[in-house]
């Protein structure tokens, strides 16, 4: 049997391949796109990176990386060109709230809802102010759990780069969410 992380999808059967593929991959790429856009979007645009890869099929060399890569990249693009908005929405989201809002006496547990949103608006704001490549590779490596190899295939660029980017936008993170002396309300 082929192997699923390099399968030869030119020479082969697309509906067995890519029903493999799918009951392999569909998940983890949904829980990628999920964290991003919601399960609904999350669901179409799973099934559009398979409908892409399909027609794409004959671009995909094995010899060059695992197929996992090239269907994050697929998915990736797609995810691209639907969330094009996204930086507004976390804009708005980092501006959301900084009114009071009435508090009952719910002591610990509105206190934790007040600070856990405080941290979302930080964290939104912090997201928003990346480029959107460094955005894309810290949720590539976060959210979906791949490799600085599959995520430089995934958006075409060296793995270097991918290390580089990630170690900056680690950092500049670090220092934007956690608190310090300086910076305490992060």
């Amino acid at each position: 049997m082929e192997r699923l992380d390099r399968p030869d999808l030119a020479a082969r059967d697309p509906k067995e391949v890519f029903s493999r593929l799918f009951d392999e991959y569909a998940h983890p790429l949904r829980g990628y796109l999920a964290g991003r856009v919601g399960a609904h979007t999350a669901d179409d645009l799973v099934a559009e990176t398979f409908v892409v890869a399909l027609r794409r099929r004959a671009s995909y060399d094995p010899e060059k990386a695992p197929i996992r890569g090239w269907l994050y990249g697929i998915a990736t693009n797609l995810l691209r060109n639907h969330v094009r908005h996204e930086v507004r929405g976390f804009q708005l989201t980092a501006r959301a709230g900084a009114e009071e809002r009435p508090e009952e006496n719910h002591d610990t547990a509105v206190a934790g809802r007040v600070d856990a949103a405080a941290r979302l608006r930080l964290l939104a704001g912090a997201l928003a102010a990346l480029s959107e490549e460094d955005r894309d590779v810290l949720l590539l490596t976060s959210w979906a759990g791949l490799e600085p190899a599959e995520v430089a295939e995934a958006l075409g660029v060296p793995a270097s780069t991918v290390r580089s980017r990630l170690h900056r936008v680690r950092h500049r993170l670090q220092a934007q969410l956690v608190p310090t002396e300086e910076n305490p309300h992060a």
